[in-house]
Order: C-alpha cells, then sequence, then structure tokens
C-alpha cells in the first residue's frame, strides 16, 4: 500500500459546504460506520452545521485546517489560538480513508501549525468520556486524560441528539516541543 501524501491548506467560505459534509460522514448515520470514529450509537442527528463550520472557517483566532489527498477533500480540523494553549476540535476523517494513517498526518500539522505560527506550547481538546477507543489513540500521540471534565449540551439540536444517559466531555492536553 502507497504511503498517503496529503497537502494541508486553511479552508475559506467556499470550502464550508464540502467540509459540513465530511464532518457528518465521519460522525453521524450509516456512511460513518465505514470508519471507527462514529458517534452514532452515542449521538443521532447533525453533528455540525454551515454555521458552525462557517464561525470556525472565518474565526479571527484561528480556522479550519483542510486536508486533501488526490485533490479531494479528505480530513479537517479546527485550530484556534486561545492564548496560553491551542484547541484542536471538529477533526473528522472520511470514513474510507480512517485506518491509513492520514488522522495522524493532520494531528501532526496542527500541532506544528499552533507550536510554530502561534508559539502555542500546549494543545488542548475535549472527546466525549465514552468514546474509549477515541482516546486511546489520542493517549498513544501523547495526550493526557486531565480528569476535567463538561456536560455535554443536552438539548441542544445543534450538537446531536443523545441515544443514552451521562455523556460528558473530557479534556485531554498535550506540551507541544
Amino acid at each position: 500500500m502507497n504511503a498517503i501524501e496529503p497537502t494541508f491548506r486553511m479552508a475559506t467560505a467556499a470550502d464550508v459546504p464540502a467540509l459540513v459534509a465530511l464532518i457528518e460522514s465521519a460522525y453521524r448515520g450509516d456512511a460513518s460506520r465505514a470508519g471507527w470514529t462514529t458517534e452514532a450509537d452515542l449521538l443521532g442527528g447533525q453533528r455540525t452545521d454551515p454555521e458552525g463550520v462557517a464561525s470556525v472557517v472565518n474565526g479571527a483566532a484561528g480556522g479550519m485546517l483542510l486536508t486533501e489527498v488526490d485533490g479531494a477533500l479528505a480530513a479537517c480540523c479546527q485550530l484556534e489560538n486561545r492564548g496560553d494553549h491551542a484547541y484542536f476540535g471538529m477533526f473528522a476523517v472520511s470514513p474510507t480513508l480512517q485506518g491509513g494513517g492520514l488522522g495522524k498526518q493532520v494531528l501532526a500539522e496542527a500541532e506544528r501549525l499552533a507550536h510554530e505560527e502561534w508559539d502555542a506550547n500546549e494543545m488542548h481538546m475535549t472527546v466525549i468520556s465514552a468514546r474509549e477507543d477515541l482516546i486511546a489513540w489520542y493517549v498513544r500521540r501523547g495526550y493526557v486524560r486531565t480528569g476535567e471534565t463538561s456536560p455535554f449540551p443536552y438539548g441542544d439540536e445543534r450538537f446531536g441528539l443523545p441515544k443514552r444517559d451521562g455523556l460528558e466531555f473530557e479534556l485531554l492536553a498535550k506540551k507541544l516541543p
């Protein structure tokens, strides 16, 4: 198998519809089951919407890092400069490309940008604590479980329709070189 050779760029407003479709395909519905990062067993409904993605793309403190493989959208992540640290979120890899190392490449590029462009010494992210397999993936990449949690926004359909009680977000952090 040939190594995936991605290209990276910051997303623009024109990318928003494709980004929404990518994020939805990676996390919700039957299409997400082609990969391993699905949240379909925990949440129904939407993962995001055009307004939410546009606010990240147009954010003054960061933006959306877009990843292309052979000229096609393959992955994305939110990067935000929060002063004392950078925030990593809205990470999505096309379900058909998951498991091949692309996610590791995107995460490494996000960490590099945060450290080199913003002089960030730490990266933060929040992950649904029930996603043990995903948390373990981040831990293997140097992230630490802080034990700090925040409640899932039950009742706010913009974040999905919970299929169980007790969902919460856990803060993960990594020192950047």
